[in-house]
């Protein structure tokens, strides 16, 4: 069952592989919102730019909000990388990409502390002749941290619909072999019968039954 998954994976590989080869493209994809203790999370931010050939600085804000508490800074990127001193020091890794549209971080280590909302605000000024406005946008992410990794409910369904598809080729197959060894044997018998009936003439008679050639 673990190969249908790889060969999904591996099919998404060539398709994004294939992608960047033709055109950069830019998709603002959602980030996961669960994670399991001891691991490393990415936390995917991504903020497309509508004129990619404009440039502009670009300054980004992390935070993070326990259940009930408030909005504290964990993290900037201001040309440069800040971490700011919090829960998260030394275990915060900037992932994101050169043209500042993917502004992702990802958090080392992960423990059960570390649920709660996670605020990406993105803050851009544009570089025109005349004039440089900003344009603001904010991405909000619900992390949940569990102990451990629970089972994926769309791999049970796929893991459900390759067993029904084995049976049922597995039946179709059986069918098959059935009807084509009946087939087989009717065809043996019909084969006898004519040899049995042939046998049983006369000789004087299978003489009769030659076909007289006319001149």
């Amino acid at each position: 069952m673990a190969a249908l998954p790889r060969l999904v994976c591996a099919s998404s590989v060539v398709l994004v592989v294939w992608a960047g080869f033709c055109s950069a493209v830019c998709v603002e994809v959602p980030s996961e919102t669960e994670a399991v203790q001891g691991t490393h999370m990415k936390l995917l931010c991504i903020s497309c730019m509508k004129r990619e050939e404009v440039t502009a600085s670009t300054v980004v804000e992390w935070f993070y909000r326990p259940d009930g508490g408030k909005d504290e800074p964990i993290y900037e990127y201001r040309k440069t990388n800040h971490e700011f001193p919090s829960r998260f020091s030394g275990r915060i890794q900037w992932n994101g990409s050169k043209d500042m549209q993917d502004v992702s971080i990802t958090v080392l280590n992960v423990t059960l502390n570390d649920s709660g909302i996670y605020t990406c605000n993105i803050t851009r000024e544009f570089e025109f002749e005349i004039h440089r406005p900003l344009f603001t946008s904010s991405r909000l992410i619900h992390l949940t941290v569990v102990e451990e990794a629970g089972e994926d409910f769309t791999s049970v369904i796929s893991e459900i619909m390759m067993y029904i598809l084995l049976v049922f080729l597995t039946l179709w197959l059986l069918i098959e072999m059935v009807y084509c060894y009946r087939k087989v044997s009717k065809a043996e018998e019909a084969a006898q019968e004519n040899a049995t009936d042939y046998l049983a003439i006369p000789s004087e008679n299978k003489e009769n039954c030659a076909v007289p050639v006319e001149e």
